[in-house]
């Protein structure tokens, strides 16, 4: 299977997953249009797991290191399978209602405060867990990036003073997605073996993790997502009669959304052989800055807000550039 060879490397791979993970609800924004979320996530996941199993079958099965993807499989233990299950599973439910909060709030909210939450505590837990990286600069970098978080949602909640309502909710199904969403990486770096070019009997190989981390994100979205049609945040009940309506390119834009994700989990996942999990999942989930970047000057999500918003906002995206700068120099 294919792995990298240096921590320069493992930046890299980790700047893509920034990326991705940053740009792929543009894809829910250009079909928001006439395309619920709910519809639209379906579509999503079919992208993750397609790339998941794409990567599987080529990367995670050429070349002479580690083990290839079919055999991987078949030796791996039933608990490390689970492990990455789970994984997918709260990763799920918590994209789920990051996207909900996408649908009301905006990308330059629901990321730098869903998804620096769970910066915040993946650092950590993955920290706990695996303790690579020099501490001092690490927790300094996740410190910088709580700042940012405090001032992110002040902004938000100043350029929403006339709409409480819709202030809360946003800020509320963020903070509870970025909390999920930092325990999910956890359980899928578990199941693989630390040293890639070392397999380890029962445990998974990077590609296989993430490919059965896929599937847990599908087999759960069965129950989330048909519940979250019936019962939607905003708007009225869709129903599955509405997804077979939909046109090629309300179903493409899902497609390509998740598409887009599974490259930068992939690309996280191979790089924290190198970056060590707590520096590979932070510095993908730099995404807040990408997101923020999307929303604010692009999207214009704070459009007309008074000049004090816009202060916080520049002073939001400050401290996330150097938290994460803080992050890449703990290795």
């Amino acid at each position: 299977m294919f792995i990298i060879e240096s921590y320069s490397v493992a930046v890299i791979f980790c700047l893509v997953t920034m990326v991705c993970w940053g740009s792929w609800a543009n894809t829910q924004k250009l079909a928001a249009g006439n395309w619920r979320f709910e519809l639209f996530y379906w579509d999503y996941v079919i992208g993750i797991v397609v790339l998941a199993l794409l990567f599987a079958l080529t990367l995670g099965s050429t070349g002479s290191n580690g083990r290839s993807f079919l055999a991987d499989l078949q030796q791996a233990s039933l608990g490390n399978i689970r492990s990455a299950l789970v994984g997918g599973i709260i990763f799920n439910a918590a994209n789920i209602l990051l996207g909900a909060a996408i649908s009301i709030a905006g990308m330059s909210v629901a990321f730098p405060v869903g998804i620096g939450l769970a910066l915040v505590i993946g650092v950590v837990v993955n920290y706990l867990d695996q303790p690579v990286g020099q501490p001092t600069l690490l927790f300094a970098g996740v410190l910088l990036i709580i700042v940012a978080i405090g001032l992110n949602a002040t902004a938000y909640r100043q350029a929403s003073a006339n709409h409480q309502g819709v202030s809360t909710n946003g800020l509320l199904l963020s903070i509870v997605s970025g909390a999920l969403m930092g325990m999910f990486y956890k359980f899928v770096a578990q199941a693989m073996f630390p040293d890639f070019t070392h397999p380890v009997a029962g445990k998974l190989s990077p590609y296989s993790a993430v490919v059965c981390f896929s599937l847990g994100i599908l087999a759960s979205n069965l129950l989330f997502n048909t519940l979250l049609m019936y019962r939607p945040f905003v708007g009225p009940p869709v129903s599955y009669a509405h997804y077979l309506k939909g046109t090629v390119r309300n179903h493409s834009m899902g497609i390509l959304g998740g598409i887009i994700w599974c490259v930068g989990m992939s690309f996280s996942i191979i790089a924290s052989d190198k970056a060590g999990p707590a520096i590979s999942y932070g510095l993908g989930q730099g995404a807040t800055v990408v997101a923020a970047i999307w929303g604010i000057y692009v999207w214009k999500e704070f459009r007309g807000s008074p000049r004090s918003t816009q202060t916080l906002l520049q002073l939001m995206l400050v401290c996330y550039v150097v938290g994460l700068g803080l992050i890449i120099a703990a290795r």
